[in-house]
């Protein structure tokens, strides 16, 4: 039974799953029903739908990005497989529709550069300000980690705070300490974070 963390929990991972090398991390969120205008109930027109965008951001044992080249330091969607071939993400979902998963990062531990010490996975809302748009506007936000070997959930962390205001997310970090990786829950909101440099810029 995977581990169910609450804000600031750290769990082992190792010692969920012994010789865990291949991880799965899933997230993924819904988007909370939207009060329409009197002109949309009218006309019947939506609201823009919220496109939300994982990323995992690579730092070393100083808490800081490894390089300043963004596609070195990061896997996002303009970027989707690292040069190590350690990092693999699955693609973009532009809506958050549909169950389970919205986005996958799929991560070969063994094969991540020794100076990759520390992985931050965040979310931020793609042109947040300019479409007026922030996570209050999102519920049932999660991250959770999966063994792919044994199939075996080995962690989950559901977002529950009211990020209302914020357009990025930090929902948590996956540490190297000697052979064992640990993950933190953190589900830290960031304001002015329509773009993935916003949030690069917090570990350079």
């Amino acid at each position: 039974m995977a581990v169910n963390l609450v804000k600031g929990q750290k769990v082992n991972l190792v010692k969920e799953s012994p010789g865990m090398r291949h991880l799965r991390v899933g997230l993924g969120w819904d988007e909370a029903e939207q009060k329409k205008g009197l002109l949309a109930a009218l006309f019947g027109s939506k609201n823009a739908d919220i496109d939300c965008d994982a990323s995992v951001i690579l730092c070393g044992a100083d808490g800081k990005v490894v390089s300043n080249a963004v596609k070195e330091c990061c896997v996002y969607f303009g970027n989707l497989r690292h040069a190590s071939g350690a990092i693999q993400h699955a693609g973009d979902n532009l809506t958050g529709g549909g169950e389970g998963d919205d986005e996958q990062i799929s991560i070969d531990v063994q094969l991540l550069p020794a100076n990759v010490q520390k992985l931050v996975f965040v979310v931020n809302i793609y042109e947040a300000q300019a479409r007026g748009q922030h996570f209050g506007m999102i519920r049932n936000a999660f991250i959770h980690i999966t063994d792919t070997q044994t199939n075996k959930e080995l962690c989950r962390f559901n977002l529950t705070d009211d990020f209302s205001g914020y357009t990025g997310l930090i929902v948590g970090e996956l540490d190297r300490n000697g052979g064992q990786w640990e993950f933190t829950a953190v589900g830290r909101g960031v304001k002015n974070a329509s773009f993935l440099d916003s949030l690069l810029k917090l570990y350079r």
